[in-house]
């Protein structure tokens, strides 16, 4: 059976996606599936630096302003909310763009990672929630890297909830779900796929994020999260554990100055885009795309993307 074809943007955060997204769904006849775990929250527009509708420009938009920052999302979630808009998109005779940063929902997509559950055992998660409670969060994380270092290293300290999963996933199986993930990984995908990763010199992708913090400041970030706050929204919510919630909801609470708060957000958003960029050095059949390569032209950007599509398409 012919494999559909899906189509791929990603890398690291601030590098330019949104705007190059747009001009190749316009090109391939693509529609857009956010790959993002926080541009899908309603209310949570600057600091998750969603794109507006008017910069759409009628391309149709997927698990981008869906949810409530009450509910749950996570890879599991992604994985079923894409695939059922990528067999509409299909029926419509259109390619699915996935564009976004987080290369572990990507990765679950492409290569249909199964995640299965075995429910009977919410005691062993129960039991772990309990710890975190008690032990915090960078003691369940060492926790883990005692018996699985490259989830530890995969895994961020704050994300207790995968970190979490990674333990009970080990105490039901004896396996890491690391190499869980590789045997997963190196499964062949169902699409005929071209996974594109923008990228561009560090330190001016660094010299982007501090500026696109500052502008999130500027066009009302702190009163977005205040709004939130309001609405009933802390940090036991997962989505407001989110880059640019946690660190302005810091200063709302009056643990830190507001410019300590900036500087942890530009600081942490930096470290940030240097994990993206190590995770999807680790996938294969990736297509780099370096922005200097390209004299900055997204024109040249667009043609060498469309032709690696009609190439793969062969």
């Amino acid at each position: 059976m012919e494999k559909k074809k899906l189509v791929v943007l990603t890398g690291p955060t601030a590098v330019g996606k949104t705007k190059l997204s747009i001009e190749l769904a316009k090109r391939i006849g693509g529609e857009i599936i956010s790959a993002d775990s926080m541009q899908v929250y309603k209310h949570m527009d600057i600091g998750s630096a969603k794109i507006r509708p008017e910069e759409m420009e009628n391309v149709p938009h997927f698990l981008v302003d869906e949810l409530e920052p009450s509910e749950e999302f996570n890879v599991v979630v992604f994985q079923q909310k894409t695939k059922q808009y990528m067999d509409e998109i299909y029926k419509r005779g259109h390619i699915p763009i996935l564009v976004g940063g987080t290369g572990f929902y990507i990765q679950a997509v492409l290569y249909d990672i199964n995640f299965s559950e075995d429910d009977d055992n919410h005691k062993i998660r129960e039991e772990l929630e309990a710890l975190a409670k008690e032990k915090g969060a960078d003691y369940m994380h060492e926790k883990l890297r005692k018996i699985d270092p490259a989830s530890a290293d995969a895994i961020h300290a704050n994300n207790v909830k995968r970190v979490i999963r990674a333990l009970e996933y080990y105490k039901l199986t004896g396996q890491k779900i690391s190499e869980h993930n590789e045997e997963q990984r190196e499964k062949e995908s169902p699409y005929d796929f071209s996974y594109f990763v923008l990228n561009d010199h560090r330190e001016l992708l660094y010299e982007r994020i501090d500026k696109r913090v500052d502008e999130m400041v500027t066009e009302g970030l702190i009163d977005e999260v205040q709004k939130l706050k309001n609405m009933g929204y802390d940090r036991s919510y997962v989505s407001m554990q989110g880059l640019g919630y946690k660190e302005i909801l810091s200063y709302l609470e009056g643990e830190i100055p507001l410019e300590e708060a900036i500087y942890i957000l530009k600081r942490d958003t930096r470290h940030f885009a240097k994990r993206q960029i190590t995770w999807f050095k680790r996938e294969k059949e990736v297509i780099w795309v370096n922005k200097p390569e390209f004299d900055y032209n997204n024109d040249k950007i667009l043609d060498f993307m469309q032709k690696q599509i009609t190439i793969s398409a062969k």
